[in-house]
């Protein structure tokens, strides 16, 4: 009966949380896919004008920030999007909602630069860096949030997994835009599983959400 019970909460929390959690399409994941030789015209991103906005949440409120992009390229060829990709530097993660005196504590944690807690997050001293790139971009047609499906490999803690969203591309006057409406990821299919309720019992509503928002913006040429 016990086992029952406490099988029962954990569903109810799990469950829970989803609700609350951050606003946004669950991204489609999966293996790591080939990443065909992009055709066409390269355009540099403009890492000044570039990021990705994140938001995280838990129980009891929510954190949401930005991680800059430190180089990358977008591929175009007769008007059609066909590749690129784009290093994120995860050193340069932000939070934009807290007061400024207490920015840091959030913000080293997520790094990883707090001693014993190097794991927990990012571990940016030993992985300074993620990466995207693309293996297919799909037209869409008559759909709001986007022109494109695209599908690439991200790679965080060293862990490649292929993910599909939906983007509005455009390609004018020597210039490319590419932004995302919201959407969410799973954290722990990157081995990022500080706070999870799927691994770790007891939690309660210090429990952190499984799935984290992304808004990407990106301008390149």
């Amino acid at each position: 009966m016990k086992i029952l019970f406490k099988l029962s909460f954990m569903i109810m929390l799990v469950s829970f949380l989803a609700s609350c959690g951050p606003k946004g399409e669950k991204a489609a994941t999966g293996d790591a896919k080939e990443v065909a030789e992009a055709t066409g015209k390269a355009y540099a991103v403009n890492t000044a004008n570039s990021s990705i906005m994140w938001e995280g949440s838990k129980v009891t409120g929510s954190h949401n920030g930005t991680i800059d992009i430190s180089e990358g390229t977008i591929n175009f060829e007769s008007g059609t999007l066909t590749g690129g990709s784009f290093t994120i530097d995860m050193n340069s993660i932000k939070d934009l909602d807290l007061p400024e005196d207490k920015q840091a504590n959030l913000v080293n944690h997520l790094k990883g630069t707090v001693e014993g807690k190097e794991t927990d997050f990012f571990n940016t001293p030993k992985f300074p860096t993620a990466k995207f790139e693309i293996t297919k971009a799909t037209k869409l047609m008559n759909n709001e949030e986007g022109n494109y499906v695209v599908t690439g490999n991200l790679t965080l803690k060293d862990i490649t997994k292929s993910v599909s969203f939906k983007a509005m591309v455009s390609e004018a006057n020597g210039k490319v835009n590419v932004t995302t409406p919201q959407f969410t990821i799973d954290r722990t299919e990157w081995d990022i599983k500080y706070g999870s309720a799927k691994f770790v019992d007891g939690l309660k509503d210090k429990a952190i959400n499984d799935e984290i928002a992304l808004k990407i913006n990106v301008t390149a040429g």
